[in-house]
């Protein structure tokens, strides 16, 4: 299965592990990433129009080098899945989606028109974090994610999307299960749990497997036996498996 993301360094997060904990598995799940720091979707949308090569592409988790246009990245393979998601400081706020989110995915579709389109839904900041509080105005990190999920869901609507894949939502369940760390700079994922349950969860949505029996332990920061056992019961827990 080729999975290509459209996005920015919380694609980076998800993608970091995922393909390894495919491969613990015997499931090959080659994921590519399309990255650019901080990256709206307005932005990407004007890459689309100009076709630079604007995206440092990451394969499997991992940086190539190479510079590519979204074009080129469309083109370069039959891909299954292509997955899209706004920037996380404009995610609240679905005013901030449109016109770009319908124009990328009308190109997507006469671009790879086999492969489905997934909404990547980011997450919430760090509770009682300056991101948190005084850039966005939040008070509580659920009351962000309620407005992050509310505007995916709308997204998900609008572009009729395959799927949404819920990475706020496994965050929010870590954070409820008594794990009190899994971003590492108040936004970003963390090294270890956070963007292990990222990958358990997009390999989860992406395959329809169970993750209570994965092996996979090569984690760039240490993770307690506590830990990746809650992170496989969230995932277990949102896929219904």
């Amino acid at each position: 299965m080729n999975i290509l993301s459209i996005g920015n360094s919380f694609s980076q997060d998800a993608h970091r592990y995922l393909h390894r904990i495919s491969k613990a598995d015997g499931c090959t799940l080659n994921t590519f990433n399309l990255y650019i720091g901080g990256c709206p979707l307005s932005l990407h949308y004007r890459n689309m129009l100009s076709e630079e090569r604007a995206y440092m592409l990451e394969m499997n988790g991992e940086s190539t080098g190479f510079k590519v246009s979204l074009k080129d990245a469309l083109l370069n393979r039959d891909w299954d899945v292509v997955t899209i998601q706004q920037v996380s400081s404009e995610s609240p706020y679905y005013e901030t989606y449109q016109p770009y989110l319908n124009k990328i995915v009308e190109y997507l579709r006469l671009c790879v028109p086999k492969a489905k389109i997934a909404i990547h839904q980011t997450w919430a900041y760090e509770q009682d974090s300056h991101r948190l509080n005084i850039e966005l105005g939040y008070k509580n990190h659920t009351d962000m994610f309620e407005d992050v999920r509310g505007s995916y869901e709308k997204a998900a609507k609008d572009i009729k999307a395959d799927f949404i894949i819920p990475s706020g939502e496994v965050f929010q369940r870590l954070i409820e299960s008594g794990i009190e760390k899994v971003h590492r700079d108040t936004f970003h994922a963390s090294y270890g749990l956070g963007r292990y349950a990222l990958g358990l969860l997009w390999y989860s949505i992406l395959s329809g497997n169970d993750v209570k029996q994965n092996t996979f332990c090569d984690f760039d920061e240490e993770i307690s036996k506590t830990e990746i056992e809650k992170a496989k019961e969230c995932v277990a827990e949102i896929c219904g498996i």
